[in-house]
């Protein structure tokens, strides 16, 4: 049995992140943390050195756990992963208006897939390239409750 914690997210500007997250959809900041390099990269399996600082988010009972390493070349370039790649694909995020958010995160730094846009649904990437999904919140109020 498990409860969930948090979903983590590399980005290279921290204070960009965290605008574009709390100004675009509302999150709301929780706490930050700068652990030491040799625990931080031994659970990792990264080669220090790191600088890590972990900055932690919350939106609707989420927790999104903003990382940045500052240690020259500790973050891997950008590469765009498509929506069959095994593993995590993207955020999914309702919203009052897709295509005003999606203005917002624009002038935020992030990008509109305009090729995706269905009109009440579209895909937006953050300013490090994360696809995010942005729905209705009607969509969301339409699901079957949750268990």
């Amino acid at each position: 049995m498990g409860t969930f914690n948090h979903t983590g997210h590399v980005v290279t500007d921290l204070e960009r992140s965290k605008r574009f997250y709390q100004e675009v959809f509302g999150f709301a900041f929780w706490y930050e943390i700068s652990p030491p390099d040799g625990p931080t990269a031994k659970l990792s399996s990264l080669t220090p050195p790191l600088g890590t600082t972990a900055s932690y988010l919350t939106l609707d009972g989420f927790v999104l756990e903003l990382l940045h390493y500052a240690a020259p070349s500790a973050t891997a370039p950008f590469r765009a992963r498509t929506m069959n790649e095994p593993g995590l694909t993207h955020l999914s995020i309702s919203v009052d208006d897709v295509h005003v958010v999606a203005d917002k995160a624009v002038e935020f730094g992030g990008e509109l897939i305009e090729d995706s846009d269905l009109g009440v649904a579209l895909f937006i990437r953050d300013p490090d390239g994360q696809l995010i999904e942005l729905l209705p919140v009607s969509y969301r109020r339409s699901l079957p409750p949750r268990p």
